[in-house]
């Protein structure tokens, strides 16, 4: 449920007010993104913050370009719909052997890429291995069970496992599933090339990216004939560019608290939909004070996260204890494992030698991690914790000294690939720097086993991080979106990293 916060009357005042000014504003009429007053658009323009450092997935981490990339550029041989159900794209059917270790995929004919080259089992060949080969990005060893890949024709490509997994068909609908061109790989940082519905016409860094719907595009077009993709610094621009109709809608709302007016006029729509991204409080389990799990414990006790969603988020988000979330098949409710109990903080801290602990916690430069940080403190601080504040450009900085070095105690971040609980804890070379002793081979009997001993297997492991207290999670991020009331087809749910713009249209 959602609460209204004490500032939500402040806001909406200003809002109100800014919506006033902005119908003398110039910019784009009463119908959407372009065109003359009263003529249907043909192009939209999406508010979006966190720009991608580049286009290549590949070799660079971070959820900003498979989010503006894939189902756009790029494609697989199946996706998510917005349930997250496993459906085909690139591939019509499939058939798995009785062992569950052989996969054979019947391709769509007439399929081409963006540079003209056509689309066959050697490009699933080729861009299956080559996650092995090329890739710089953790998410290659997703690809780690393929033991081989078979072009039987054209049309049909044959994949064996070298162990069954319940995991991997998952996995083709996230970006270790795209597929490429041998003849488009060559400057995948600034020129992609794919299947999909559109291309990159223009890209500028930390501005935005234009996409051009193709023409040859083998499935049903967009309605709209380009989409861009408008990256904003913080959610006061993008409510404002809005307003102003220089944009036509805000993707992930960054500012909650600014709804209200946006529900009150008709000339807008509010699309609340769950999305698959955690707020996570991480704590580098390799580092003191977080390397003694009493410490860990005692941070989670000592957070009331019902508070966090509704002083920073105004109530809006859900609350999750690990990376496990309702969308997928293992979820288990285990939010009652660490209650709001101060004292119990207190008391672990004691055995632990650690009070009146000084920590730094590293905060990225964006706006849900702005809004909690100064709640996470103050209630850190209640049981003798001082956590220092250090600011963290983002994407740059922090991907480099937390994601990449490891150089933190405790940081928030929203960690938004689906089903990640095995990416983020089962590495203990990730940068939480978890254990995984005990859940890797629980999490490996699982992944071979059949359905019931997939989600029974999983539920341990998940149970197995709590316990540990590998790291918290703050809430489930909800996926706010707010558009023109005649904007359709932008999508409710977020629970994978692609912006599907694929149903783009206007009324």
């Amino acid at each position: 449920m959602r609460r209204k916060n004490p500032l939500l009357l402040t806001a909406t005042l200003a809002v109100t007010a800014a919506l006033g000014l902005a119908g003398c504003s110039a910019g784009a009429s009463s119908s959407g993104g372009s065109g003359n007053s009263g003529d249907t658009p043909t192009t939209a323009t999406i508010a979006l913050t966190g720009p991608p450092t580049n286009l290549d997935f590949t070799t660079t981490a971070g959820s900003a370009i498979p989010q503006a990339m894939m189902s756009n550029v790029y494609e697989g041989l199946v996706q998510l719909n917005d349930a997250g159900e496993i459906v085909p794209s690139l591939a019509t059917e499939w058939a798995v052997s009785p062992d569950g270790k052989t996969y054979t995929f019947t391709l769509q004919e007439g399929v081409t890429f963006s540079n003209g080259d056509p689309f066959t089992a050697e490009d699933v060949k080729f861009s299956f291995d080559r996650v092995k080969s090329d890739w710089v990005s953790s998410l290659k060893a997703k690809m780690d069970v393929v033991d081989n890949v078979e072009v039987v024709s054209d049309t049909e490509v044959k994949v064996t496992l070298s162990t069954p997994s319940n995991a991997w068909l998952f996995s083709l609908a996230t970006p270790v599933g795209a597929i490429f061109t041998p003849e488009g790989v060559d400057d995948l940082a600034n020129t992609p090339v794919g299947t999909g519905p559109y291309t990159v016409e223009k890209w500028a860094p930390n501005e935005s990216i234009v996409l051009d719907t193709r023409d040859d595009y083998w499935g049903e077009a967009p309605g709209v004939e380009s989409v861009t993709l408008k990256y904003f610094a913080d959610a006061t621009a993008t409510t404002n560019a809005l307003q102003t109709g220089d944009v036509d809608a805000i993707v992930n709302l960054q500012a909650p608290e600014l709804l209200t007016a946006f529900e009150s006029d008709d000339k807008f729509k509010v699309i609340e939909g769950t999305s698959s991204g955690e707020v996570s409080l991480s704590m580098n389990n390799q580092a003191a004070p977080f390397d003694d799990v009493r410490v860990r414990q005692a941070v989670l006790y000592a957070l009331d996260k019902q508070a966090i969603i509704d002083t920073a988020w105004n109530g809006y988000g859900s609350l999750v204890a690990t990376f496990a979330t309702p969308t997928d098949p293992y979820y288990e409710d285990l939010n009652d494992v660490y209650p709001y109990d101060p004292e119990k903080a207190k008391e672990l801290l004691k055995e632990a030698g650690q009070e009146n602990l000084e920590i730094s916690y590293t905060v990225p430069t964006r706006p849900y991690a702005q809004a909690v940080s100064e709640i996470v403190v103050s209630q850190l601080k209640d049981v003798g914790i001082t956590a220092n504040i250090k600011s963290a450009e983002f994407p740059a900085v922090w991907l480099d000294e937390v994601f990449t070095k490891h150089d933190y105690q405790m940081t928030t971040v929203l960690a938004v690939e689906a089903r990640d609980m095995l990416t983020v804890f089962n590495d203990p070379n990730y940068y939480i720097g978890y254990d995984n002793t005990k859940i890797a081979p629980i999490a490996k009997q699982a992944d071979a086993a059949d359905e019931a001993g997939y989600v029974d297997g999983m539920k341990q492991v998940s149970r197995q991080i709590v316990e540990d207290a590998a790291s918290g999670v703050l809430f489930l991020f909800p996926n706010i979106v707010v558009a023109k009331a005649d904007l359709e087809g932008l999508p409710e749910n977020a629970i994978i990293e692609a912006l599907d713009l694929t149903n783009l249209s206007w009324k």
